[in-house]
């Protein structure tokens, strides 16, 4: 769910974003957080319970002292980087997360060697010995990972080089080139219903029987012919030697 102008204004009981010092939206299953890119102002800001995975729309809230986010979806300690140059953020809550991991300590060294100006973390002071400690025994964190690239079809640039139809676009195509003929747009190839083999095989399949669409009948025909003396051949060198050749070849 995305949080909204609309509904930010409903539960601050604002009349503009700059306006809203403080907002609660917990527990309303929020994944997009963009709108806080437009909110330079606030100041108290509650968002756990929900499925948030990265805090980069919040590294503008330059005026944030207090973040609570317990329970989301962080998966890496690295969102923090998101967070270092938040001057003013004295009270964070991020207990409950992926990123938390199994050994609270390291977790929590590691949290107040890249963000040192804590107050209170996951609802405890922050002393200066864990400061201290944090120095020797806190991992620095580096940023986090680029987004997986998107294509303009909707997939990852992985699941484009393995995606049956833009192999089957590319054999239908370079048939089509070698015979002189138009090349097709990717918006002209319909997945095929049909069962799929595996293997590279299929996407010729796949080719073929697309290509067939733009034939005449006099193409049809020629492509028959071509079919049929084709499936002799194979005939001929899968079926196995007549008796009266294994007799000569044994004389």
């Amino acid at each position: 769910m995305k949080l909204t102008r609309k509904l930010v204004l409903a539960r601050a009981k604002a009349s503009d974003l700059d306006s809203v010092k403080k907002l609660n939206c917990w527990g309303c299953n929020l994944t997009d957080i963009s709108i806080f890119t437009e909110m330079p102002n606030i100041e108290v800001l509650t968002l756990s319970a929900n499925q948030i995975c990265s805090l980069e729309h919040v590294s503008q809230c330059q005026s944030l002292t207090e973040l609570y986010l317990r329970r989301n979806c962080i998966q890496s300690l690295s969102e923090l980087s998101h967070l270092r140059h938040l001057a003013q953020l004295r009270v964070l809550w991020l207990a409950e997360n992926p990123c938390c991991g199994s050994d609270p300590v390291k977790y929590r060294m590691t949290v107040l060697r890249n963000l040192p100006s804590l107050h209170k973390l996951d609802n405890q002071v922050v002393t200066e010995e864990e400061l201290a400690q944090a120095l020797e025994e806190g991992e620095v964190i580096g940023n986090p990972p680029a987004p997986v690239p998107i294509s303009a079809n909707g997939l990852t640039e992985a699941d484009t080089e393995n995606d049956p139809q833009n192999y089957s676009m590319e054999e239908t195509n370079k048939i089509r080139e070698q015979l002189g003929m138009k090349l097709l747009p990717r918006d002209k190839f319909p997945s095929l219903s049909s069962p799929q083999t595996s293997g590279k095989k299929s996407h010729v399949l796949e080719a073929v029987l697309l290509l067939l669409k733009e034939l005449n009948s006099e193409e049809l025909q020629l492509v028959q012919k071509t079919a049929e003396s084709r499936q002799r051949a194979l005939h001929r060198h899968s079926s196995p030697p007549e008796r009266s050749d294994v007799i000569q070849l044994c004389d």
